[in-house]
């Protein structure tokens, strides 16, 4: 079992994607992601498989959660700095968490 310790050691945030992109050369459809994440965090990228229900366009100014603090991966060559976080409704099927009003870039999840 996790521990509320182990949960306070994430560090999860709002942000608004600023760019998105089809990842072309990501092995698994994917989306790379720009979001700002206010003055504390900043920018950071991320690649995301949420090609199932959302195209890049649709991502552009959509409020988002994600972990910060985990060490950035490298995928296919793209540091990918956060994790975005969503439901998983079937396989390669995520659905975004969001806030349900729009929120300051980096205010935390608690």
């Amino acid at each position: 079992m996790a521990t509320i310790e182990d949960f306070q050691k994430l560090n999860i945030r709002i942000g608004t994607v600023i760019h998105a992109e089809i990842f072309k050369e990501a092995r698994k459809p994917a989306i790379k992601l720009e979001i700002d994440f206010g003055a504390e965090v900043g920018k950071k990228n991320s690649s995301a498989q949420i090609t199932e229900r959302y195209t890049p366009e649709q991502l552009i100014g959509r409020q988002v959660v994600a972990v910060v603090n985990f060490p950035p991966m490298r995928i296919a060559g793209y540091k990918s700095e956060v994790l975005v976080l969503g439901g998983v409704a079937g396989e390669n099927d995520v659905i975004l968490l969001a806030p349900d009003e729009v929120v300051e870039n980096g205010t935390p999840i608690g």
